[in-house]
């Protein structure tokens, strides 16, 4: 590989880490960032072209994304919110399907109906990476932002699935609708089924390694073996990806705790750069989308872009509103009758949920995966319009929906700040009642034991620490005159503590007099201790 080469394989990840870093520091949405990046990078004179291969896109970037955010769900919010996240998931999906391809096919007067319904399946899915990062950043109320979380997982296995369907009936194949109904039923329930298998097996082998670094390479390996077992069969590799995740996710509370601050870190920086990356990388794929529309007039090609783009956007709104209104008589009735319901979302929340729809790296993903060729020596009707439009609808999407998503939830008012109120009372509740545990488990210790006076004191004042503290936290750390509480007072000072002793470590290493092994091991101690100080 020539040095060029090399230079330029760096340089993207560098320059998307470095925009996702500017994203952060000024609040903007970072996938849109990352994608404008990405065009102005392609449009550097000398830039080579990279293509996105979409076979591994969706095997490398997608099983990691989808389980680190079925690794942190709720299974339980999930199932309360099962109806929502199943209208947006699977109904939305293929409505936007249909509804999008027979329109682009009225206006598009080359484009047969089955690659236009192609077309459609591509742009269906929402990418909620952004709306869901917005959302928990500005307080949206947690109902709203789980269905989002839902929609985000299930939803591209109902698209990819569409999508295949819709490539074989493009390519010629005989699919009807009762074929590609099997086809879906049988995805779907092949993926539940793989990830369900392969969680427990799973699980037990990351109990029984006791190795932090093995066990969390196994949760690494999880997505990447659920989605090619699943891929070998025809079943759905995403479906079988989330299931896995929600299951293993659910049980980590069963490793040890080293295993646990271990992965959480690895997992954060890990979709830190695969996120900055793939979004990055739509935006290098400028050059080739442009290939091949010369035959279009760019009026025309505006045209019937800005369509696609208003539809897509419409009919997600009309989804939200409609199913909202039918299911609101029986939510009435379940109420009535004694049975308890979920709260509905309101117009506020049902219009953030609506405009939620941004297009991301799987719409990408799916254009490049159209075949080059339907058929022997037949080229696919009009690929490079749908890459183009696939394009435009993402990039229209980051750009008009993202852009203004923060700005309207303030607009609207959205954010719960009661719920976060009561989820910080609910808390200081449960640390009260876990210290109360403690220091009776403390009592029934000393008594069969016996235990060092003083050492039998310091823990007791530990337990009293942490059962205060998050009662305190509710102040912000001050009490009603001002001045800081004692745990505040405790933190500031603990934290100075710890600075000057990793000062003194740090000089000890500098003068020979202690080893660097002996260093990493006393800052790790510090450092676990800082951190859970500095806990926000």
């Amino acid at each position: 590989m020539e040095a060029t080469q090399e230079l330029w394989l760096l340089a993207v990840p560098v320059l998307a880490v470095g925009t996702a870093v500017v994203a952060r520091r000024t609040g903007l949405p970072a996938p849109l960032l990352l994608v404008v990046a990405g065009l102005l990078g392609g449009a550097i004179p000398g830039t080579p072209e990279i293509q996105l291969n979409p076979r591994f896109v969706l095997f490398v970037f997608l099983p990691p994304l989808l389980f680190a955010a079925a690794w942190e769900s709720s299974p339980p919010n999930l199932r309360d919110n099962a109806r929502p996240i199943l209208s947006l998931s699977v109904g939305l999906v293929l409505c936007t399907t249909l509804v999008t391809g027979y329109v682009t096919y009225l206006i598009i007067p080359a484009l047969p109906l089955a690659a236009a319904f192609v077309l459609g399946a591509i742009v269906a899915p929402p990418d909620a990476v952004a709306a869901v990062g917005v959302a928990k950043r500005l307080g949206l109320p947690r109902r709203t932002v789980t269905v989002l979380v839902g929609e985000s997982l299930f939803n591209d296995a109902t698209a990819l699935t569409a999508f295949g369907i819709a490539v074989a009936a493009a390519s010629g194949e005989g699919v009807s609708i009762t074929d590609g109904g099997e086809r879906f039923l049988f995805a779907a329930v092949g993926g539940v089924l793989i990830g369900f298998a392969a969680g427990p097996p799973l699980h037990w082998l990351r109990t029984r390694l006791r190795d932090p670094l093995a066990e969390n390479a196994v949760a690494v390996l999880a997505p990447f073996a659920a989605y090619l077992v699943a891929e070998a069969v025809q079943a759905s590799g995403v479906i079988a990806v989330v299931v896995s995740g929600l299951y293993l996710g659910h049980r980590v509370t069963e490793s040890p705790a080293q295993t646990r601050l271990l992965g959480r870190s690895f997992w954060k920086v890990l979709i830190f750069i695969l996120e900055s990356v793939v979004f990055l990388l739509i935006g290098l794929q400028l050059p080739e989308v442009l290939d091949g529309l010369s035959a279009w007039h760019p009026l025309t090609l505006t045209w019937w872009a800005l369509t696609v783009f208003a539809v897509v956007v419409a009919i997600r709104f009309a989804w939200v509103f409609a199913t909202a209104l039918i299911s609101a008589p029986a939510a009435r009735r379940r109420a009535r009758g004694g049975r308890p319901a979920t709260r509905r979302l309101d117009r506020r929340e049902l219009t953030v949920v609506s405009w939620a729809g941004m297009r991301g790296v799987v719409s990408l993903a799916a254009a490049f995966a159209v075949p080059v060729s339907a058929a022997p020596g037949e080229p696919f009707p009009e690929r490079h319009l749908i890459l183009f439009l696939t394009f435009t609808t993402v990039l229209g999407t980051l750009l008009v929906q993202g852009f203004t998503f923060p700005t309207l939830i303030r607009r609207l008012g959205v954010e719960d700040g009661a719920e976060r109120h009561t989820d910080a009372v609910a808390e200081a509740g449960a640390q009260h009642t876990a210290a109360n545990a403690a220091l009776e488990r403390l009592a029934e210790l000393a008594a069969e034991e016996e235990v060092d006076e003083q050492t039998l004191r310091r823990l007791q004042e530990l337990a009293e620490y942490r059962r205060l503290r998050a009662w305190e936290r509710l102040g912000g750390g001050t009490g009603p005159d001002g001045t800081e509480v004692p745990t505040a007072v405790y933190q500031r000072l603990r934290r100075e503590m710890l600075a000057a002793e990793r000062e003194v470590f740090i000089r000890l290493r500098d003068e020979r007099r202690i080893d660097d092994e002996v260093l990493e091991r006393v800052l790790w101690e510090l450092d676990l201790e800082e951190v859970a100080l500095s806990r926000e």
